[in-house]
């Protein structure tokens, strides 16, 4: 059996790279922020050696989930992605990004593009019409396979039954394409779980993938059939190429595509390594169109243990770290404390350690000492210095080695260790210059020897520092700037623009170079500083306005503390009656439960305070009419029960504890009220999304609880004011 063709080596003259394309469903957060900061560094170090670099990002922005969140928020579907489209490309630019070009999937020239490529798999005979009967996520906007009420593997959630005539496009003829083509190109796909992971999906045996949707009309349209539209994520991948002008007439255009086609590299999320590892190679095999080069998937970013996502609530803004600490923490945080491919932990606690440890007392500290010193002792001009001893011959084979190690640790995308043994070379600068304390005259030294001294050791450790900037300028692109002009350097971006990390060497900073002006690079950050990142999280959380809408929501955000109780002593007296029954909150992932008998005889009993709540406070609360389409107990879960409910506009998976109270059976068709907007829980690896309202009697903890509903008919979806 022939083996397909081994990729060829990476160009040296072109280089081009992408981010995913990211999902116009909510606002940029920290996790999207690290794929494009990582594709930025990496862009900035190939321009820096003289490669002709594209750096390509942008936003999708089609299907059933952008057009059922744009009907919600009552917008356009267009109007809704014009605004958060806009969020992405503004957090890109105050965050310093390097971006080449930013595609949109709604821009003529993507359409162009998506029209031609489904054109030309259809007329290859790779396209052909039928009809699909089965599950869909349209939070992944992925097919599932499975009976009705399949949970999405990915997401959690529930699926839903789409039945209708589509397009598919016959992936079940690459099965064995793929697999070869896996085997002669072991580094197309990285990291190693990501490789083994998509070959196992691969051979478990391929089906056809539907390729358009009749059921919604938020895409592009098929090309002489318009009342399909084409499936999203054939639509989304298109980006790589239709930004490159494929389908384009302008020869401007096309001259571009082959200039810069096939990619180097698609920087992705583990999460979408089925999309970009089998379904987008095979489109371009059938198309007749070069795969790229190399897939490599980043880990997720965790914050509280979970992914970083809106839906769970436990999102970070870039903004807020880029206010409180700058970018450029931001990006070394990333690149130095999550190894590439793995996931990372986040906290606030993490980066303040980091950013004290490593760049306020570590690099800044070294720079503003030599600096100022140079200022002091030498009116800021570097000195001629005598012949090398033993510790700077030292230093320099420390800042040689760097030269020799970091270049291929952060090819191989090791940014982590990259870093790390660049601040090998840093603290070995500072210890130089503590250890030889030009600072300090000895009595026995005479003026001149200590003037030698201090000069031999000033240009040393500067030298040390431009060796140390000039790599380290990808990934604190800003702070380098600062430091090249401190050192009298100029412009860091013009060297760059000269390649000036192709020929690196040790003497670079000649005698008699004028020092700029002395400033603070990474100031100290003081106890308070977790507090402040902290607190503009929560007034974000608090007072989110939804950009899509424009209303004042509650973006998905923890469930809120739990009422507070305080001890009084028993009353002499009678107790009064009971007060009626009243609403109350059945949590979906935390199933009511009986006090203890401990509790109902203790000496002291529990009395609620008043909390009072504000107009502002209430509105926050999304309470929605739903109707529960399936009830079933969780197998070893004796108190939950899984619901099905249909809100009207979409469905939902909701966990709750009322197994004890209702038979699964009676609840099938019953409209219930439920809090919409309370952020995701998962529960026995299933979602929750949503909670009941019902009423207990709070004296009577073994009371069953009642399920809110109505008398009148009431549509499904509307909103309780």
């Amino acid at each position: 059996m022939a083996k397909t063709s081994t990729q060829t080596a990476p160009s040296t003259e072109h280089f081009y790279l992408t981010t995913p394309i990211y999902y116009v469903n909510a606002r940029p957060h920290l996790g999207h922020a690290y794929s494009t900061i990582v594709c930025d560094a990496i862009a900035r170090r190939k321009r820096a050696l003289g490669i002709d670099t594209r750096f390509l990002t942008g936003t999708d922005e089609h299907g059933q989930k952008i057009e059922r969140s744009a009907r919600l928020a009552g917008k356009t579907p267009q109007e809704f992605a014009d605004v958060i489209a806009g969020e992405f490309r503004a957090l890109w630019d105050r965050l310093g990004l390097s971006y080449d070009d930013f595609i949109r999937t709604t821009e003529p020239r993507h359409i162009r593009g998506v029209q031609k490529l489904f054109a030309t798999l259809r007329d290859k005979g790779y396209i052909y019409k039928s009809t699909y009967t089965g599950q869909y996520c349209v939070s992944d906007e992925a097919y599932v396979d499975g009976p009705p009420g399949t949970i999405c593997p990915t997401c959690g959630r529930v699926t839903e039954t789409v039945s209708e005539e589509n397009y598919f496009f016959k992936l079940s003829a690459f099965e064995r394409k793929l697999l070869q083509f896996y085997e002669a190109n072991p580094n197309f796909m990285q990291p190693e779980s990501t490789r083994r992971e998509v070959i196992s999906f691969v051979r478990s045996g391929l089906k056809d993938l539907s390729v358009s949707r009749t059921s919604f009309s938020w895409g592009i349209p098929v090309p002489g059939d318009e009342k399909h539209v084409v499936y999203v994520w054939l639509d989304a991948l298109a980006n790589y190429i239709t930004a490159l002008g494929y389908g384009s007439d302008d020869p401007a255009e096309q001259k571009k595509f082959e200039k810069f086609w096939p990619a180097d590299l698609h920087l992705i999320g583990k999460e979408i390594s089925r999309f970009h590892c089998v379904y987008w190679p095979a489109f371009l095999m059938a198309a007749g169109i070069p795969l790229p080069k190399s897939i490599r998937a980043n880990g997720w970013l965790l914050f509280d243990d979970a992914k970083m996502s809106k839906s769970l609530g436990n999102i970070v803004r870039a903004e807020t770290i880029d206010e409180v600490l700058g970018a450029d923490a931001l990006r070394y945080f990333l690149l130095r404390e999550i190894p590439f491919g793995q996931d990372g932990s986040f906290t606030f606690d993490a980066l303040v350690r980091r950013y004290n440890g490593d760049l306020a007392n570590g690099y800044g500290n070294l720079v503003s000492r030599v600096v100022n010193m140079m200022h002091k002792f030498f009116g800021g001009v570097v000195p001629e210095t005598g012949a090398a001893i033993e510790a700077e011959t030292a230093l320099r084979a420390a800042a040689e080695r760097a030269i020799n190690e970091f270049g291929p640790a952060f090819d191989e995308f090791n940014f982590s260790e990259a870093l790390k043994g660049l601040w090998t070379l840093v603290a070995e600068a500072d210890g130089y210059l503590t250890a030889n304390a030009p600072w300090k005259k000895p009595t026995e030294r005479s003026d001149a020897d200590h003037t030698a001294l201090q000069a031999r050791v000033l240009a040393t450790a500067a030298e040390a520092i431009r060796i140390a900037t000039a790599l380290i300028y990808p990934i604190l692109p800003v702070s380098a700037a600062k430091v090249w002009q401190q050192l009298g350097l100029g412009e860091i971006q013009d060297a760059a623009k000269q390649a000036f990390l192709t020929n690196l060497q040790w003497g670079g900073l000649k005698a008699g170079t004028k020092f700029g002006e002395p400033a603070p690079l990474f100031p100290r950050a003081e106890k308070d500083a977790i507090d402040r990142m902290q607190n503009l999280e929560n007034e974000n959380n608090a007072s989110a306005v939804d950009a899509a809408a424009g209303n004042k929501i509650v973006a998905p955000t923890p469930a809120a503390e739990p009422v507070k109780f305080a001890e009084v002593p028993k009353p002499e007296a009678p107790a009064e009656k009971p007060a009626p029954a009243a609403p109350a909150a059945v949590p979906a992932a935390v199933p009511q439960t009986a006090a203890a008998p401990e509790a109902q005889s203790a000496p002291q009993q529990l009395v609620e305070e008043k909390q009072f709540i504000t107009i502002d406070d209430f509105v926050k609360v999304d309470l929605r009419v739903a109707q529960i389409l399936v009830a079933e107990r969780i197998p070893k879960a004796d108190k939950l029960l899984r619901l099905e409910v249909d809100l009207g506009y979409e469905k939902r998976q909701i966990l709750a504890g009322i197994a004890a109270y209702y038979e699964p059976e009676k609840l099938i068709g019953r409209k219930i009220v439920i809090v919409a907007n309370l952020a995701p829980r998962k529960m026995r690896g299933l979602e929750s999304n949503g909670m009941l309202l019902a009423a207990s009697l709070p004296d009577n903890p073994d009371s069953t609880p009642v399920l809110a509903g109505f008398l009148e008919d009431v549509p499904l979806g509307a909103r309780l004011k």
